[in-house]
């Protein structure tokens, strides 16, 4: 069944609405902190359901339900972890990014180090989301790309343009509104393809789950110690490596990665950016479980078919949804990718803008520095559409390509942040000594395949807080 001009009516009239109302809520900007930080207004349930929708992306609705399609629901453990990881940033790193007068993650960094570490805190953030998010629009580009039998990268060039247009008018409080309205969308637009999936599929709901294919991959605990000592290490959702994996996973990227702390910042005040965290962890386990579930319905609609996992939910709304249904989920798929790409740039932006420019001036020109910081959402998100096109021919499941990009330098990250939060004596040289050890030692990692993705941020700490403690240790000897 192709699209239909209902289901492209439908994508249109989204796309519109959404960038009108971003710059309508946005309001006018008139410093950089209005543009970056929306100026404090935005509510706490709003900066929750933004934070959702920026960290779920496309990776979700396509990748997630594409992974539980091969394998089964095993990957819902790393959620639990991700609830973990949360309540610790809340309690632990919040009280101290509320100290100051913050703007980016990085700002603590200076405060407590100096600016040499907050500079490479965010030149390391700037590499990391670039190739991590560019996985993510070339993934938003595969259904696009399909329905309009058009190349990937115009697709890609597209949907980079829908997000860069309402970032460019709105600034960050445009973007969090946004994304609130995008996280209902989307999730909507699940829920409309499993009621269909279990209309199609022959038999009743407890015939397509008693059967013994799906039973088994409605598997969520794999323990992993059934491959001995080597082969516990190498699997990426065993228990014990989802409840770690995710809660370091969790506390790096929602306590030192920009696209997520930069929200925190903009609620009213600590109390507020702890209850809109904490609830995000909440929600995060319900719909990871929905969009694997969504994965085992289309393994027993599809069986196992000669088709890329990530392409297997955009082929179904494609060819089997009826008109009216696919444009509302197509425009859900969309929803789940500009909230992440908008968050993307208007990080990355403010990240150059707040940690490596204005710290080196002396004197503020508000007015200029705000056209700057609009000129910089547009070079960024001409860099992720570059960045999209290097990762189009990769065979590997999307997601798992982003979380391995991002678990790469996150150790270092959060392993650099807890040395400032844990030793008092702990200096400049001793933090970046530390960060740069744990980068060289996980880039040996990952070239020989040591262990699974999900345990890179936990080695990445444990060397950043052992060489930083250790070269603490060693200039107090030489004193």
């Amino acid at each position: 069944m192709q699209v239909s001009t209902l289901d492209y009516a439908i994508i249109i009239f989204y796309l519109i609405g959404i960038t009108a109302f971003g710059k309508i809520i946005g309001g006018k900007q008139k410093t950089v902190k209005d543009y970056f930080v929306g100026n404090k207004e935005v509510p706490w349930w709003v900066i929750s359901f933004s934070i959702v929708a920026a960290e779920t992306s496309t990776l979700t609705f396509i990748s997630i339900p594409g992974l539980a399609y091969l394998t089964n629901l095993n990957f819902l453990q790393l959620t639990f972890g991700y609830l973990i990881g949360r309540v610790i940033v809340a309690q632990v790193f919040l009280p101290a990014y509320y100290k100051g007068e913050l703007s980016t993650a990085y700002s603590y960094l200076q405060n407590r180090f100096g600016k040499k570490t907050r500079s490479l805190a965010s030149v390391t953030f700037l590499f990391t989301r670039t190739a991590a998010d560019g996985v993510r629009l070339f993934a938003t580009a595969i259904p696009l790309y399909l329905m309009l039998d058009i190349s990937p990268m115009i697709a890609i060039i597209i949907i980079a343009m829908v997000a860069l247009l309402y970032t460019f008018t709105g600034g960050l409080k445009g973007v969090v509104w946004v994304d609130a309205i995008q996280m209902f969308i989307y999730i909507g637009g699940a829920i409309l393809a499993g009621i269909y999936l279990l209309n199609n599929i022959p038999g009743n709901i407890e015939e397509i789950f008693s059967s013994a294919e799906i039973t088994s991959k409605l598997s969520v605990f794999n323990f992993g110690f059934d491959k001995g000592f080597a082969g516990f290490f190498s699997q990426p959702y065993t228990l014990l490596s989802g409840l770690i994996g995710g809660a370091f996973l969790s506390m790096s990227s929602h306590g030192t990665d920009q696209l997520i702390v930069q929200r925190l910042l903009a609620a009213k005040d600590l109390g507020e950016s702890k209850k809109a965290l904490v609830t995000t962890g909440v929600i995060i386990i319900f719909q990871f479980a929905l969009f694997l579930i969504v994965g085992v319905l289309l393994y027993a609609y599809y069986g196992l078919i000669n088709v890329k996992s990530d392409e297997i939910f955009p082929k179904f709304i494609i060819e089997v949804l009826p008109s009216g249904v696919k444009g509302i989920i197509i425009a859900g798929l969309f929803a789940a990718a500009l909230s992440t790409l908008a968050g993307s740039i208007t990080s990355l932006s403010s990240s150059v803008m707040l940690d490596l420019y204005i710290p080196f001036k002396k004197t503020i020109d508000e007015k200029k520095n705000l056209l700057y910081s609009k000129l910089l959402t547009i070079f960024w998100a001409v860099m992720l559409i570059f960045s999209a096109f290097i990762f189009m021919e990769s065979s590997k499941a999307v997601i798992e390509i982003a979380l391995s990009i991002a678990s790469f330098t996150y150790g270092g990250l959060l392993g650099t942040f807890l040395l400032g939060l844990s030793n008092k004596k702990i200096f400049q040289n001793h933090a970046i000594a530390g960060f740069i050890s744990a980068i060289i030692i996980m880039s040996f990692i990952i070239v020989f395949k040591v262990v699974a993705w999900t345990w890179f941020i936990l080695i990445g700490v444990c060397v950043t807080l052992l060489v930083g403690n250790l070269f603490e240790l060693l200039t107090r000897k030489q004193e």
